[in-house]
């Protein structure tokens, strides 16, 4: 019997020719996002890939596609109904409520995994996909806003990505949100017929997530739909006019949406997303809102948030198709390519000591011939090649090979740690 993938996932694995299913450049990506965070005094929280399947029903709303059509929910022995996570916010806020982190008046908190949701595989869209998420408890000020976008914004900016456009919106509070609730509904009502099957439905139940369809006539019909911004409350205006503000003073361009409500029904007041030209009509890169008043509805405290989420694979699929630059992969500092047994068993001595100075090292496995060997030591992106063979162990006096340059450096054996360590140290490694 033959395994093979289920269908809507993938494998990261080294070294691979595929333009983003190599793990070198996962590392990248992964290793930018931490280095952000730390930027921007980010802390890391992780959580269970699966929970309580009523957490999920309960924050993303029964009627969104993710509750209705798209989540991995089971009963384990326990007779529990338990989900796959197919987002990060909320599994974050039962940790946050639960674990009392609301006793510091700030927490900024991001988190990094893969999530689950059954869907119809497409670029940049999977059924275990990968997300890097924000969320920042505790401030009610636009700037909170500002800063998410930015941080997001950044990371792009970092990996090189190129033309890059930014939508913001504001779906105001949601006793705001009512009368324009109905004006939309009575708008749409004389053209029922005419719209997709899944927008008839949430004509009744939320019309707000016909907004977000990406159905073409559905779209058409909302050309002249009524605009959610001539709706909002007072503090919402106020809200949203600050951060527009504060994004032209930072010279970020942003282009005004009012038709953007993201697919969530915890979000007020400010929604985002970030898009690419590279992904067709998957084009969305992330995005993200506020929740003020959400954790309430978990019994936890009335303290205001905003987040943001961005799917990893996305991003690594806009970074191939507009020619991003990855670092060289690093491969080990010295490789070592013994020759007969006496220098094997030399080499793997030696090897360890290496290690032990956390330097990195491998020793060659397999053809004696050293040009073969030489080869597979650049392949594997090592930076020097030790030729260690009966004459270096009898005279010790041995040969450190750039293999890249093919610039030569001569020491003697009892030397080698030391020599690799001043070395590694002048190449910026501590």
């Amino acid at each position: 019997m033959t395994y093979s993938l289920p269908k809507g996932t993938f494998d990261i694995l080294p070294q691979q020719n595929d333009p983003w299913r190599s793990s070198e450049k996962w590392l990248h990506l992964e290793s930018t996002i931490r280095s952000l965070a730390e930027t921007y005094a980010y802390r890391e929280v992780r959580t269970p890939i699966f929970e309580r399947t009523e957490l999920f029903v309960r924050s993303v709303g029964e009627s969104s596609d993710i509750v209705s059509k798209e989540m991995y929910t089971f009963e384990d022995k326990g007779g529990r109904s338990m989900t796959l996570r197919p987002e990060g916010t909320a599994p974050v806020i039962r940790a946050y409520i639960e674990k009392n982190l609301h006793t510091t008046p700030f927490q900024k908190l991001f988190y990094i995994g893969p999530y689950f949701r059954y869907d119809r595989p497409q670029a940049g869209r999977f059924r275990q996909f990968h997300q890097l998420g924000l969320e920042f408890f505790g401030e009610s000020d636009a700037y909170a806003d500002f800063e998410v976008i930015t941080f997001a914004l950044s990371l792009y900016k970092r990996l090189g990505l190129k033309n890059i456009k930014l939508l913001i919106n504001s779906v105001g509070t949601p006793s705001a949100r009512t009368p324009y609730r109905n004006a939309l509904r009575e708008f749409l009502l004389p053209h029922k017929e005419h719209l997709s099957a899944d927008s008839q439905t949430r004509l009744d139940k939320n019309p707000l997530r016909i907004l977000d369809s990406k159905d073409a006539g559905d779209k058409a019909l909302l050309e002249g739909a009524p605009n959610i911004l001539e709706f909002l409350d007072e503090d919402s205006k106020i809200h949203f006019e600050m951060l527009c503000n504060l994004l032209e003073q930072a010279n970020v361009p942003f282009t005004v949406e009012p038709r953007l409500v993201r697919g969530l029904d915890y979000y007020n007041k400010t929604v985002f997303e970030v898009s690419s030209d590279v992904l067709g009509a998957q084009n969305v890169l992330g995005g993200g809102g506020r929740y003020d008043g959400f954790l309430k509805q978990f019994n936890g405290p009335d303290i205001p948030g905003i987040g943001f989420g961005t799917g990893l694979e996305r991003i690594l699929t806009t970074m191939a198709g507009q020619d991003c630059v990855f670092p060289k992969h690093s491969g080990p500092f010295l490789y070592i390519i013994p020759l007969g047994e006496n220098a094997e068993m030399a080499a793997k001595k030696t090897l360890h000591t290496i290690r032990e100075k956390t330097i990195s090292a491998e020793v060659h496995r397999g053809s004696k011939k050293v040009p073969k060997a030489l080869q597979l030591a650049e392949e594997l992106g090592a930076t020097y090649a030790l030729v260690l063979g009966d004459n270096e162990l009898e005279t010790g006096k041995i040969t450190l090979k750039n293999v890249t340059s093919r610039a030569e450096i001569q020491t003697e054996l009892p030397l080698l740690c030391e020599t690799l360590e001043t070395m590694w140290k002048q190449n910026g490694n501590v």
